[in-house]
C-alpha cells in the first residue's frame, strides 16, 4: 500500500470514528433527558431537623495530584471525598467532578438531617415512656434510664414505617445521579481515549 494511500485511509477512519462517538454521546445524553432523569434536591418539606450544612474541613496537602478520604462526618457518619482539580480539566471532567461534589453534598445533607432526626425522635419515645411508667430520666444510681430491647424495637419500626416515603425518593434519587454519574464517567472515559488517538495519528503523520 502507498504512504499516501495509508495515510488517507487512517484519516477516514478517524474521521468515521469522530462521527460515530458524537452520535453515541448525543444519544447517551438525549436518554438521559428524555427519560426525566433530573437530579431532585432533597425536599425542604421533608426536613424537620437541619443539620449544619457542607462536608468535613478536612484538607489534603496542597501539592496532592490525588483525591482524598477525609475522616468520617459527626453528623452523617459519611466519609467526604475531597477531588483533586488538575490544571487541563476538560468542560466534560469538570461537569463530571461537580456532579461527583453536588451529590456528595446532597448525599451528605440528607444523612446529617436524618441522623438528627431518628436521634432527637429516639429521645423523645424514651421520654414518653418513661413518664407512662412513672420513672424518671434517671435510674436511683444517677444513670441515664432507659428502655428494653422490646420497647425500643416498636419505637424502631414506627420510625421505619413514617420515614418510608421519604426513603423511596431518597433511594430514587441516589440512582438517578449514579446513573447520571456513570455516563459522563463513560464520557470522559471515550474522550480520553479519542485524544490519545489523536496524539497518535499526528506523530505517524510527522
Amino acid at each position: 500500500m502507498l504512504p499516501c494511500a495509508a495515510g488517507a485511509r487512517g484519516r477516514g477512519a478517524m474521521v468515521a470514528l469522530r462521527a460515530g462517538k458524537k452520535s453515541l454521546l448525543r444519544a447517551l445524553s438525549r436518554s438521559f433527558v428524555c427519560r426525566g432523569c433530573q437530579l431532585a434536591p432533597e425536599r425542604g418539606a421533608e426536613r424537620r431537623d437541619t443539620a449544619p450544612s457542607g462536608v468535613s474541613r478536612f484538607c489534603p496537602p496542597r501539592k496532592s495530584c490525588h483525591d482524598w478520604i477525609g475522616p468520617p462526618d459527626k453528623y452523617s457518619n459519611l466519609r467526604p471525598v475531597h477531588f483533586y482539580i488538575p490544571e487541563n480539566e476538560s468542560p466534560s471532567e469538570q461537569k463530571l467532578r461537580k456532579l461527583r461534589q453536588e451529590t456528595q453534598e446532597w448525599n451528605q445533607q440528607f444523612w446529617a438531617n436524618q441522623n438528627l432526626t431518628f436521634s432527637k425522635e429516639k429521645e423523645e419515645f424514651i421520654h414518653s415512656r418513661l413518664k407512662t411508667k412513672g420513672l424518671g430520666l434517671r435510674t436511683e444510681s444517677g444513670q441515664k434510664a432507659t428502655l428494653n430491647a422490646e420497647e425500643m424495637a416498636d419505637f424502631y419500626k414506627e420510625f421505619l414505617s413514617k420515614n418510608f416515603q421519604k426513603h423511596m425518593y431518597y433511594n430514587r434519587d441516589w440512582y438517578k445521579r449514579n446513573f447520571a454519574i456513570t455516563f459522563f464517567m463513560g464520557k470522559v472515559a471515550l474522550e480520553r481515549i479519542w485524544n490519545k488517538l489523536k496524539q497518535k495519528q499526528k506523530k505517524s503523520n510527522n
